[in-house]
């Protein structure tokens, strides 16, 4: 018997499915499938799912953490690309945080905190 996990998806909430799929697209990831209420998406080896779901509560206390290489590079993306302007939403710029990871804050149109950020030394999150 094999205790071999392959991968965990989150089911993110999206208010407006059609924005949150361009949102997304724009911050870096791929649509690789979609039907009328669900989304696959995907940047690299970094997956989830996107939902026409939202209850405001729920995607109020909803957060997400990606690890990624460079979050220097996911930042200036982020800017260059204009994310806050264009769907009217919160960004706070890198900080090394006491957990050794220097990470971002970015809030999607639905509300979804992400925290995109990379390991700076000492003890890990993932």
């Amino acid at each position: 018997m094999s205790m071999e996990t392959i991968e965990i998806k989150a089911f993110v909430p999206a208010r407006d499915f059609e924005l949150s799929k361009r949102f997304y697209t724009d911050l870096g990831f791929t649509v690789a499938w979609s039907s009328d209420d669900l989304a696959y998406l995907h940047a690299g080896n970094t997956s989830f799912l996107l939902q026409k779901f939202y209850n405001q509560e729920h995607a109020g206390n909803f957060m997400m953490h990606m690890l990624v290489a460079d979050v220097e590079a996911w930042w200036r993306h982020v800017q260059a690309t204009g994310l806050a302007q264009r769907y009217g939403v919160k960004t706070a710029p890198p900080e090394d945080r006491p957990w050794a990871i220097r990470d971002f804050v970015l809030v999607d149109p639905t509300g979804v905190l992400w925290r995109i950020g990379e390991n700076i030394g000492g003890p890990r999150i993932g």
